[in-house]
């Protein structure tokens, strides 16, 4: 028996680096899956409650909002017990928003609903985003889990397969609502939750220094044993601390301004490309899901793990410039074009800059911020993943203001985003060196 395996025996630990990974992906998949539900049948709600566009923007950003926001302090609080409490209060959070919304459909849906009942279905969309905001506990789980070196392969594999959940979900949804129908569908997306939320609980373990620290081992002991068993980041311990510790850090808001664009644009537009080729292009609603899934979202999903190597390769900051140029261009293609073959390019070239940009930001956030890499990802996470509760109700507004020409004027809000966030990436290249 080798010391590091000695060590597991006298401690007890569970757990490796791999299973630490999976689990953590897991976790955040299901978690994003339980939304991928809301924004593809958001048309279905439409058809009935006849919603101006800035509501219509409004319903399929509202899980967003806390998928954005809950991941500040969640993301947090893993710098100070570890990665699986802070991800299973959150899918519980969700299981509870998948509960009421499956309710809701049983109960009135299609005759008794109305938009009376808009605030409470907005009100349970807002707690099954829960589950957005695993991303941030995910993010410093998986980190503790690896060394610097490996960071960026190891986080680019946990998001790219992580955000595949709306892909994948979006191509099942036809199906699903063609077969069960919409209050059926729910159910089973709520089942699913609850399965997987029981599977993370069971089979998830922190890494090695949490584990010892719970054990109550002594704080300098966790220390010491944990690098020999090849831990190399440490916490502050702190929830507070850790994110003042990150918030005094300039590099952790140049971040936040590229995960606005190149995240919270993608959950807007996973959301939002359903409505567009139905209402802009004709296509129906089935055809649209699809387009959604295989067009962008699980384009950008899994190139995103791509991405993560890429940046160990050429650095983060490199990586980061050249990707929101190709968001630019993809940007551009929709706001000018009206042909459908055109625009289906642009999604994709949508989907490459943003699965790039994605891995790049993250294989930063350790780099910046070593000693409160939780705290960082909280922020990150959080108020970058903001714009996709942000950019929706701009889409919608632009319905509203240019009619159906409205579709491809607002993704004009895409190109100006791709424009500072270029900027940005190159501030942060000078100011941080090459990033490899």
């Amino acid at each position: 028996m080798d010391n590091s395996e000695g060590l597991k025996f006298k401690y007890q630990l569970k757990g490796n680096s791999r299973v630490g990974l999976s689990m953590a992906t897991f976790g955040y998949f299901i978690g994003f899956a339980a939304v991928s539900l809301y924004g593809p049948v958001a048309f279905n709600f439409n058809e009935i409650l006849n919603m101006p566009g800035i509501l219509l923007g409004l319903l399929i950003a509202a899980p967003n909002l806390t998928g954005s926001l809950l991941r500040i302090p969640f993301g947090a609080w893993v710098d100070k017990i570890g990665g699986k409490k802070p991800l299973l209060t959150l899918l519980s959070l969700s299981i509870i928003g998948m509960a009421g919304l499956t309710t809701i459909l049983f109960l009135y849906y299609p005759e008794g609903l109305t938009m009376k009942m808009y605030p409470l279905i907005i009100f349970f969309g807002l707690l099954s985003g829960s589950g957005i905001a695993t991303f941030s506990v995910g993010v410093p789980q998986t980190s503790y889990w690896f060394p610097q070196e490996k960071q960026g392969a190891a986080l680019g594999t946990f998001a790219g397969l992580g955000n595949a959940a709306p892909g994948l979900f979006g191509m099942i949804l036809p199906f699903a609502l063609k077969f069960l129908g919409l209050p059926s569908s729910y159910a089973a997306w709520f089942f699913f939750l609850l399965i997987g939320t029981i599977i993370y609980w069971l089979f998830s373990q922190d890494a090695y220094y949490f584990q010892l620290m719970n054990k109550g081992v002594d704080k300098e002991e966790s220390i010491r044993a944990s690098k020999e068993l090849g831990q190399e980041l440490f916490p502050s311990g702190k929830i507070k601390e850790s994110l003042m510790i990150s918030a005094k850090i300039p590099g952790t808001w140049g971040l936040v301004a590229l995960y606005f664009t190149s995240f919270g644009g993608f959950l807007a537009l996973t959301g939002w490309f359903p409505t567009y080729w139905v209402q802009y292009h004709g296509i129906g609603v089935w055809e649209s899901g699809l387009l959604m899934a295989l067009g962008f979202s699980l384009f950008a999903a899994f190139i995103r793990v791509y991405g993560g190597k890429i940046s160990d390769q050429f650095g983060g900051e490199k990586t980061a410039i050249v990707s929101y140029f190709i968001v630019l261009i993809g940007a551009l293609i929709l706001v000018y074009t009206k042909s459908f073959i055109v625009a289906l390019l642009g999604e994709v070239i949508l989907a490459v800059g943003m699965g790039i940009a994605n891995a790049a930001v993250f294989k930063l956030v350790p780099k910046y911020v070593p000693k409160a890499p939780g705290g960082a990802s909280g922020w990150v996470g959080g108020l970058g993943a903001f714009g996709g509760f942000a950019v929706p109700p701009l889409l919608g507004l632009s319905i509203d203001l240019f009619g159906i020409e409205g579709y491809a004027k607002g993704f004009l809000v895409y190109v100006g985003l791709a424009i500072i966030a270029i900027f940005v990436s190159y501030i942060l290249m000078k100011a941080y060196g090459k990033g490899n």
